[in-house]
């Protein structure tokens, strides 16, 4: 399909999040409205307002219509939590029913493709489902009631099984989202990926002046970054010019300004939201970017695009946690691949400093920068998920046909 064909198919996209929101999820949604305007698709996105501190900055996606809503954010300005997501799938269905669409995108939470299922079943229009991961093992693992885990896994199953096509972002998402009920050749594994415009080696990178390790991103319960911090403190003493930095924002931000003015006051410094291009300059700087998954949390199989960010820039990657994410790094040999242990963290650092001191963390930038390239490109991972959103439409106009 090209842009010149009569009837282009038009694509609705329904997400929480979207550009310029810093958040993985509203990256691969860019990537993939980009993707499905490349094949000649017109692309609307219902999402929300972004955050006050957003609200200037400009979003630019040549041929996609965003339509942005109000919704309740929590303290952080997340939209995290039942009632946040309530504000915004409440009024969705509305935002939907009228809309002009061949088929209907939705994003996790379930609660969203329970309400874009149901609307797609009225309007007979195709549902696409993006499963970044896979909610249910979250919410069991934070120790929800048994009540609200058990309806969340009724909502993610009923997503799933009324999807014509299922976009997952890794194998390990794929097996999950089988074992829950999804149909494995409904699923899509299109993989996941950074912008390596942006994240690359050749940015200018930020030198405040003494060297550090930097995390970017989310604070939540799965990630755990606590244990950087611990871990650092143990090494503090011996390295007093080296600091740690933190960029994002989370649920756990508060309890990490706590435990760093504790352990290791004045050495751990909190930068808050900043755009990706100011991230990726960070990250160029670093000695090392950390990345964590704590294990048993019902995340032990994701793969956070925190390493493909470092990756691209040509930074190591300081993993501790769950062996899915600690093994791509020592494969791909892209830094140092640790459990969530302290000591072990620790012990890292001290490698990773001792290898910026020798010029070896120069040494393998291109190599890092040129994996990425080559496995995690978002451009790619948006064209695959484009063709299998365009594969359901075409697959519906098929049987109408026969």
């Amino acid at each position: 399909m090209t842009a010149d064909d009569p009837r282009r198919s038009r694509v609705l996209l329904a997400t929480r999040l979207f550009v310029p929101e810093v958040s993985a999820g509203s990256f691969r949604l860019g990537a993939l409205a980009e993707g499905l305007v490349a094949r000649g698709a017109e692309v609307d996105v219902v999402t929300t307002r972004p955050p006050r501190a957003l609200r200037g900055r400009t979003v630019r996606l040549p041929g996609v219509r965003i339509r942005r809503w109000p919704v309740l954010r929590d303290a952080g300005g997340n939209v995290r939590g039942y009632i946040q997501y309530l504000s915004f799938d409440a009024p969705l269905a509305l935002r939907l029913i009228g809309a002009r669409a061949d088929v209907i995108v939705a994003e996790a939470p379930p609660t969203t493709g329970l309400v874009a299922a149901v609307v797609a079943r009225l309007r007979r229009r195709p549902l696409a489902y993006y499963a970044a991961d896979v909610w249910t093992d979250g919410v069991v693992s934070m120790g929800a009631p048994r009540v609200v885990a058990g309806l969340m896994r009724v909502m993610e199953r009923a997503a799933l099984r009324a999807s014509a096509v299922v976009l997952s972002v890794s194998p390990e998402v794929t097996e999950r989202l089988v074992v829950l009920g999804a149909e494995r050749d409904r699923i899509a594994t299109i993989g996941n990926g950074i912008d390596t415009t942006v994240f690359s080696p050749d940015v200018e990178p930020h030198s405040p002046g003494r060297p550090y390790f930097v995390y970017t991103g989310t604070m939540s319960e799965w990630q755990r970054p606590d244990v950087f911090v611990r871990a650092f403190a143990r090494i503090a003493d011996r390295h007093p010019d080296v600091d740690l930095r933190f960029f994002g924002q989370g649920a756990l931000q508060s309890d990490l300004r706590a435990l760093a003015e504790r352990a290791v006051p004045g050495r751990v410094h909190f930068g808050g939201v900043v755009p990706p291009s100011d991230s990726a300059r960070w990250i160029r700087g670093a000695l090392a970017a950390m990345v964590s998954i704590a294990p048993g949390v019902g995340y032990d199989f994701a793969r956070p695009t925190k390493t493909y960010a470092a990756a691209a820039c040509g930074t190591p990657v300081l993993f501790a946690g769950a062996p899915t994410g600690r093994d791509l790094v020592t494969t791909a040999g892209l830094g140092e691949g640790v459990g969530f242990e302290e000591d072990q963290v620790a012990a890292a650092m001290e490698r990773l400093i001792a290898q910026h001191r020798s010029g070896a963390t120069e040494a393998h930038r291109t190599g890092r920068s040129a994996w990425a390239r080559e496995n995690v490109s978002l451009a790619a991972a948006g064209q695959r998920a484009a063709d299998a959103v365009l594969g359901a439409i075409a697959d519906r106009h098929e049987r109408n046909a026969t």
